[in-house]
């Protein structure tokens, strides 16, 4: 009986010789010939020499392996095994060597039939080892990730939970603008009452007073997370835009801060005492033929270090200081002009705030109290800590006022103290007087600080670059030193200590041993290395700022940024006078945007902000020699309404959203347009989603906006300006 012929799918119509089937083995062959004569009419007659189309192929190998072209899966088919006895009852010999010597014998193997066969066979092998590496990777990543997923970090898995919750959300706002009609913009904010136009979150003391608080701490910071008004804050009735600089230093419109002609005159501070009314303006004079004049005060402090004069503070080491009670800010004012950057603090004050008029002035400043809590600056942060007539009794609560002061000095740093307690022969010389005044003196000497020199009611003390003089010390004398898990680097408004901090921090480093300034900018590798940094991070960090400083000025100027002094016979520039005095970062990282402002010589000043709940860079960016805070954004910024020219924001949306689910974005932008100046803008760059929501709060904000395409598909630019609406 003549069994079937076995045709082969492959393409070009390949065929193999057929044999007749005798019982279980394989029969005689006949002739070829006549057998080729046979089938060359068979396939004559059905086409099989005709090439095969390429579906034809292709359907043939996924039937083969078991591909289901509909379904888009892969799988293995699973057929009956096929023994000895099986291929026997098909006809085919029960010895596999007796098969393959019967077919060898029936082929010509050099014939094109053969080759085709042999092509196939090999390309059936390869395809098998193709499939069986296929299925291995498959199933060695489905373990590898089903073992990540195990073993991951919750914080990994949650921060992806968090960019589908933001995406989620962003898709809802959108569906919810969309529902209302394209044409519907959303309802803008009404305005505040005129009873807020001073208001500063936190520092409510009228609320404070009602909680309990007294003793001075109703002036304290004390932030309640409740629901926020939803309403925008106007400028005074009579407010007009600051002067630029550098006019605007030392010249600002009285109706623009909170302070009354009888509180200028009374006025009894060193640096208060240099105002004058004049009109609607206050000016403030630094004339140094003046007795109590700025720059023969800080003349005199330079001579008590042992220097020159104050132009060489930066030689000493001395970059950043700290001026705490300091005034209207006149003394930051004349080393502003010595490359030495002074950041203000004082206490909140309701009239006549001295915060409010340096902010004004467009000086470094910030509201923050040595009352009750540590100040939101890293240990070892400042190389001079200045207080004339601050106003703090340092001999209070046991001298914890001074063991803050020394957390946040450097090693090496300078203590400035000018009070009437330290003048020996002063008419306020008493024995309560003499008592505080001995109580300080001893205690600095426990802190390890040495009293350099002493002049009329100045005092210059210099803290030590050595810490084993904390063991060197009388047993018991003095405060001790924190333990390792109380020397937190970067405190959060926690309760004030009584121990010593920083010795832990590798970043004890003498004033005088680091890098003078301005090459503190930059940090080498080791500096890098003490923060957790590469080095070639940190300079493609800088490279990147300063090619989006370039890019934000050819954007923006000469609208914003156009601070280059007026040619002679050219016209004053139209308001706003295209000025920007200080810049508000609100998520610094390393503080590249500074000093990419800084390396193109633009005449500002940066307040770099490090939120909370992210990575805490800003011992980094106070060792540049720049100034800088940690703050939570769900909070209010401690500074008064109006105060900066410029916010700047790298991902601060995006950050919120997915580090602060609880903090509403509107609260955030309420909080921007409350510290940003009418006619003052704000530059942010987000990812895409973030950028379209931060418009859409924008809009509800009343300021104008537009965005900018970036190279980078996934961010773009928010700009926007704040628009100058008087009350009616």
């Amino acid at each position: 009986m003549m069994a079937r012929p076995l045709h082969r799918g492959f393409s070009g119509g390949g065929r193999v010789a057929e044999t007749s089937r005798v019982g279980d083995s394989w029969g005689s062959p006949k002739k070829e010939d006549s057998w080729d004569s046979q089938m060359k009419d068979k396939i004559e007659k059905e086409g099989f020499d005709k090439p095969r189309p390429l579906p034809y192929v292709v359907s043939f190998w996924t039937k083969l392996i078991g591909f289901d072209a509909s379904s888009d899966h892969i799988f293995l088919k699973q057929g009956p095994r096929l023994s000895s006895k099986s291929l026997a009852e098909n006809g085919f010999g029960s010895d596999p060597k007796d098969l393959s010597s019967q077919i060898h014998s029936r082929i010509d193997l050099d014939s094109p039939s053969a080759r085709r066969i042999r092509q196939g066979m090999v390309a059936m092998r390869l395809l098998q080892w193709a499939l069986a590496l296929i299925v291995l990777i498959s199933v060695s990543g489905f373990l590898w990730w089903t073992i990540s997923i195990s073993s991951s970090r919750s914080g990994t898995v949650y921060r992806g939970y968090r960019r589908l919750q933001e995406q989620v959300i962003v898709d809802l706002v959108d569906i919810g603008v969309l529902s209302s009609g394209v044409s519907n913009k959303l309802k803008e904010l009404d305005f505040c009452s005129h009873d807020l136009e001073n208001f500063v979150p936190c520092f409510n003391v009228s609320e404070n007073l009602a909680l309990g608080h007294s003793n001075e701490d109703e002036y304290d910071r004390q932030c309640v997370h409740k629901s926020r008004e939803k309403c925008l804050v106007l400028p005074p009735k009579d407010y007009r835009i600051p002067l630029r600089w550098p006019t605007g230093r030392d010249v600002i419109w009285s109706m623009n801060v909170k302070i009354t002609p009888e509180q200028v005159v009374s006025s009894g501070s060193l640096t208060k005492r240099m105002m004058l009314l004049e009109d609607n303006q206050i000016s403030f004079r630094s004339d140094s033929l003046m007795v109590d004049g700025v720059e023969d005060y800080s003349h005199q402090i330079a001579e008590m270090i042992g220097l020159r004069n104050e132009s060489n503070f930066i030689h000493a080491g001395v970059r950043t200081v700290l001026d705490i009670g300091c005034g209207y800010g006149s003394f930051g004012a004349h080393l502003f002009s010595k490359q030495l950057l002074t950041m203000c603090i004082a206490i909140y004050e309701v009239y006549g705030s001295q915060v409010q008029l340096a902010l004004e002035r467009g000086l470094p400043a910030m509201i923050a109290s040595f009352n009750s809590k540590q100040l939101p600056y890293s240990s070892l942060s400042f190389d001079m800590l200045h207080c004339a007539r601050c106003g703090i009794e340092w001999e209070q609560k046991d001298g914890a006022f001074l063991i803050e002061a020394d957390r946040v000095l450097r090693p090496g740093g300078y203590f400035v103290w000018t009070s009437p307690l330290t003048n020996l022969q002063g008419s306020s010389r008493n024995k309560s007087n003499q008592k505080k005044w001995e109580f300080v003196r001893d205690f600095a000497l426990n802190l390890c600080w040495e009293m350099l020199s002493q002049q009329d009611e100045t005092v210059v003390w210099k803290k030590t670059s050595r810490r084993n003089c904390y063991a060197s010390r009388e047993f018991g004398a003095g405060p001790s030193l924190c333990f390792k898990g109380q020397d937190i680097e970067s405190p959060y408004y926690r309760p004030l200590q009584t121990c010593i901090a920083g010795t832990h921090s590798r970043r004890w480093i003498p004033i005088e041993e680091r890098t003078s300034w301005p090459s503190r900018l930059m940090l080498n590798a080791s500096e890098a290395s003490l923060h957790g940094v590469h080095k070639e991070d940190f300079d493609e960090d800088g490279y990147n700022w300063q090619s989006m400083v370039r890019n934000y000025w050819s954007l923006l100027s000469p609208i914003i940024f156009s601070d280059h002094p007026k040619r002679p016979g050219d016209e004053d520039p139209s308001p706003p006078f295209n000025m920007v005095r200080n810049v508000l970062d609100m998520n610094a990282l390393f503080g590249g945007f500074n000093a990419a402002l800084l390396d193109a010589r633009k005449s500002v000043w940066v307040m770099n902000v490090v939120p909370k709940g992210g990575p805490n860079y800003l011992p980094l960016i106070l060792d540049r020699g720049l100034v800088g805070v940690l703050h939570d954004w769900c909070e209010a910024f401690p500074t008064y309404p109006r105060t900066y020219d410029l916010i700047h924001a790298q991902g601060i949306v995006s950050f919120q959203t997915a580090s602060r689910p609880w903090c509403p974005i509107l609260n955030l932008f309420l909080e921007m347009d409350r510290i940003l100046r009418p006619e003052g803008w704000v530059i942010l760059r987000d990812t895409t989603l973030s950028i379209e929501a931060g418009r859409t709060l924008a809009a509800q904000m009343r300021w104008d906006a537009r965005v900018v395409e970036l190279e980078n598909n996934e961010e773009r630019l928010l700009i926007c300006q704040k628009p100058f609406i008087k009350k009616p």
